[in-house]
């Protein structure tokens, strides 16, 4: 007689060790957790089905629920987070160049990595010629406060790149970037990803009037489309407008603000 297959063998990842490193991983990069929980779920039912583990220990654990709305920071709130940038920036090298960094990326609404990875070649004046971003070569126009940024690092050191490692200047800066979840903290915004710093730079953008197609440019989307989501910004200010533009004329028509616009001053309707 053949010989009975053999039991499968046990897991040595159990349910609850698995929750524990998921939700430590929440706390910090959700989307990141969701999708690494999501591999390793993928992995283990292959690893069942060969017959290799007994139980896949992911089964049940309930996934991060996706974002609700896009966040981006107020003016208070950024604000805060620049006084405290401000203090880390006396800091250590380390953390002085964190801070510049996560400033720069606030300034220019780049993605991370096309800031921590940036060559000095890339320097351009008043710009950055992005060699490889997320959606191809681009530019990247620089403001006074960014420019004076890049200028002082510029100044700083002969190496490849603009924001080194401190320990190794043969290598970019560590893409982690410690120092940000300390300030966000440190600042009362904890909800924060680095990431909504991109969005703060399009929510300013919208709510100062640039038109949704500089901002796609702006921000390196490929199509307008990307950008709509912060087509409802600019509308809050222009409700805001809008009902200033109307106390005033009101205000120069003498009548009281507490009028309905249909009412005349003895109740009744105007014709």
């Amino acid at each position: 007689m053949p010989p009975s297959p053999s039991p499968a063998p046990s897991s040595t990842l159990r349910r609850p060790s698995a929750s524990r490193g998921f939700e430590a991983r929440s706390r910090s990069a959700r989307g990141a957790a969701k999708a690494a929980l999501d591999l390793l779920g993928h992995i283990l039912n292959h690893a069942r089905a060969l017959g290799h583990v007994g139980t896949n220990p992911t089964r049940g654990i309930r996934r991060n629920p996706g974002r609700k709305m896009t966040r981006f920071l107020s003016r208070e709130e950024i604000a805060r987070l620049h006084l405290v940038l401000d203090r880390h920036a006396g800091g250590s090298a380390s953390e002085a160049q964190q801070a510049d960094t996560i400033r720069l990326l606030l300034l220019t609404g780049c993605r991370k990595g096309e800031i921590v990875r940036l060559r000095r070649d890339e320097v351009r004046g008043d710009r950055l010629e992005l060699v490889d971003s997320k959606t191809g070569p681009r530019t990247v126009l620089l403001n006074g406060p960014a420019r004076e940024i890049v200028e002082r690092r510029m100044a700083q050191g002969t190496g490849p790149w603009l924001f080194p490692s401190v320990s190794d200047p043969s290598r970019p800066q560590c893409r982690g970037l410690p120092l940000w979840y300390r300030a966000r903290r440190e600042a009362g915004i904890e909800d924060v990803r680095l990431h909504d710093l991109r969005h703060t730079v399009a929510s300013q953008a919208a709510m100062n009037g640039v038109p949704l197609p500089v901002v796609a440019r702006l921000l390196g989307h490929s199509n307008v489309s990307m950008t709509m989501r912060y087509a409802h910004v600019g509308d809050r200010e222009i409700e805001a407008a809008a009902e200033r533009v109307g106390r005033a004329v009101y205000s120069a028509m003498g009548l009281s603000l507490q009028m309905h616009p249909l009412d005349t001053p003895n109740g009744g309707s105007s014709g």
